[in-house]
């Protein structure tokens, strides 16, 4: 079993930075690919970035290709978004999902996830 904390969203003017971090328990993080979705309202859940378990490959959405970057601390059982030049259209809900089967961008191939963090872009 994995629980996964996500923490760092919040109100930010459009052309800002926030970091989200995603906390895992468990002894396993290691092997599991890590991805971060996002959740507009009416909208889809939607793949952002994924890592792979080793930290060797990393997947991005074209829109947030150049301006996030995924990276993971293993040691420390986390991972990050760090996200720049936000633009109105990132406001989301974000989760942080864990995904021990390999390497997948859909949301219905990940076993566990976390309870989101909302991000704000103001225009």
């Amino acid at each position: 079993q994995v629980q996964l904390v996500e923490s760092g969203g919040g109100l930010v003017q459009a052309g800002g930075s926030l970091r989200l971090s995603c906390a895992a328990s468990g002894r396993a993080f290691s092997s599991f690919s890590m991805g971060w979705f996002r959740q507009a309202p009416g909208k889809e859940r939607n793949v952002v970035a994924v890592i792979h378990w080793s930290g060797r490959d990393t997947y991005y959405a074209d829109s947030v290709k150049g301006r996030f970057t995924i990276s993971r601390d293993n040691a420390k059982n986390t991972v990050y978004l760090q996200m720049n030049s936000l633009k109105p259209e990132d406001t989301a809900v974000y989760y942080c999902a864990a995904n021990r089967g390999g390497w997948t961008m859909s949301a219905s191939n990940y076993d566990y996830w976390g309870q989101g963090t909302q991000v704000t872009v103001s225009s």
